[in-house]
């Protein structure tokens, strides 16, 4: 069996075309299901570091932050909601409500990657589905553990860490290395630590580029 390709997926659970991206992905994984092997790490990126524990309506932030009109981001939502629905991802209709603080979701995203890769894709999953999916609060506790839960990981564990200040070292070490690479905007996936595939892609642009980068790295002019 030829090595499993390594993807490395960076996002935060703030951005809704990292939901997009990733239901992308995992469409285009089974559709190369039995002749492509994949090993998926979920890496950390904050779109919003500073952002304080009581959040920001999301309208307003959007708005500050790129100057766009609430017209133009219902807009965007739209085109959004349009784009998760093409990879079977649904966005609640109305909106998220606030933008929150995503760090102890990302130290629960590395704590659950510590018990397992499985763990954590199904963990991250969970983040997203329950902050765009159902507008709940990914920075608060209990939102945290239930997620937790349904990735099949122990409630009580899971209370430890995000009480806690477990991991924060090792979430911002590994958020610096990939700016220091370069990694600027989210989704950014990461095949073998040399192709770059960026933003919410269809899951048909992931087949294809998968595809070759498996093709290339199993070459024998690769192996040379």
């Amino acid at each position: 069996m030829s090595t499993p390709l390594r993807i490395d997926f960076v996002s935060d659970v703030a951005c809704p075309w990292c939901a997009v991206g990733l239901a992308g992905l995992e469409r285009a994984l089974e559709e190369l299901q039995g002749t492509v092997t994949t090993e998926i790490h979920f890496q950390p990126f904050e779109l919003n570091p500073a952002m304080p524990p009581e959040g920001e309506d999301v309208t307003e932030h959007i708005g500050r932050k790129y100057g766009s009109t609430p017209e133009q981001q219902a807009a965007n939502r739209e085109v959004i909601r349009e784009r998760g629905a093409s990879v079977g991802f649904t966005f609640n209709p109305a909106g998220r409500g606030r933008i929150w603080n995503t760090f102890d979701a990302h130290r629960l995203i590395f704590w659950a990657g510590l018990q397992g890769l499985e763990q954590q894709h199904r963990i991250k999953r969970a983040l997203l589905e329950a902050y765009h999916g159902l507008s709940l609060n990914p920075n608060e506790a209990q939102v945290l553990v239930d997620c937790a839960v349904k990735a099949g990981l122990d409630a009580e564990q899971a209370r430890a860490v995000v009480d806690s200040e477990q991991y924060a070292e090792e979430v911002r070490e590994q958020e610096q290395f990939f700016q220091e690479h370069g990694i600027t905007s989210v989704p950014s996936v990461i095949v073998n630590n040399q192709y770059l595939i960026q933003g919410g892609q269809p899951a048909e642009a992931f087949v294809q580029a998968l595809r070759q980068i498996a093709s290339q790295a199993e070459s024998p002019e690769s192996a040379a």
